[in-house]
């Protein structure tokens, strides 16, 4: 199956804190669209890798995408290795995008850091002929998605564009949501993290609102890209 537009992040989770506004307008487009996240999650301090598996199917029937995989790579140490290039390589190939969403290189997670590396590599190794990967038992055609671009995590950056999802906004923070032990919960016993303490989902509305407003919007996504963005249209343009 082709898609039109890969996510990829280390951990389920990563992509609906990010930019699951993004994916659900995309989608509403009639854009094909998927995710592949390349850990469970398994080390994270609250919940456990069945609970953050169970939550991530809720997220993704919430998002409408067409697909979504897990490459099972170890939480805490996704390593810029040959053999894990080639997993991403093969997905890549096995789908097909146009674009590609993944991490900025510099984060507060090394997986996420670890993650741009890998996809950015991935990336171009993928339109590579001599890269040999299989799917199905058959060698893959070379591959590589027209372009890339960064969704922020947890450090700032200034963005290329953003996406207006004030449309989207209430159903972006249900796919959120979805992953409700990863997040505060006063009746909890388990140790507090930055995305469980009381102040964190606040602190994503504000960041949404700030970037909603800068493009004269209620709420936005922002994202980077390392090349120029061109348009065929300056009309199409929100401000």
């Amino acid at each position: 199956m082709k898609l039109d537009a890969l996510a990829i992040a280390a951990h389920p989770d990563d992509i609906e804190l990010a930019c699951s506004g993004t994916i659900i307008k995309l989608v509403r487009q009639g854009k094909r669209v998927g995710i592949l996240d390349l850990t469970r999650g398994e080390l994270g301090t609250r919940g456990t890798e069945q609970i953050r598996e169970q939550e991530a199917r809720e997220a993704t029937k919430l998002l409408g995408v067409h697909a979504r995989e897990n490459l099972g790579l170890p939480d805490g140490n996704i390593e810029v290795n040959q053999a894990n290039k080639l997993k991403v390589v093969e997905i890549i190939r096995k789908y097909q995008p146009d674009i590609m969403f993944f991490p900025h290189w510099l984060e507060r997670h090394p997986d996420h850091e670890h993650t741009h590396q890998l996809a950015r590599e991935a990336w171009f190794y993928a339109g590579l002929a001599k890269i040999i990967t299989t799917h199905d038992g058959k060698n893959q055609e070379p591959f590589r998605p027209r372009s890339y671009y960064h969704f922020m995590q947890t450090y700032e950056f200034s963005p290329s564009f953003v996406v207006d999802i004030s449309d989207v906004y209430e159903q972006r923070m249900e796919t959120v949501q979805a992953f409700k032990s990863q997040f505060h919960d006063p009746r909890s016993s388990e140790r507090e993290t930055f995305l469980s303490s009381p102040g964190f989902m606040r602190f994503l509305e504000s960041r949404l609102e700030y970037y909603g407003d800068r493009i004269g919007r209620k709420y936005g996504e922002p994202f980077f890209s390392v090349n120029l963005v061109g348009i065929e249209n300056p009309f199409h343009l929100t401000i």
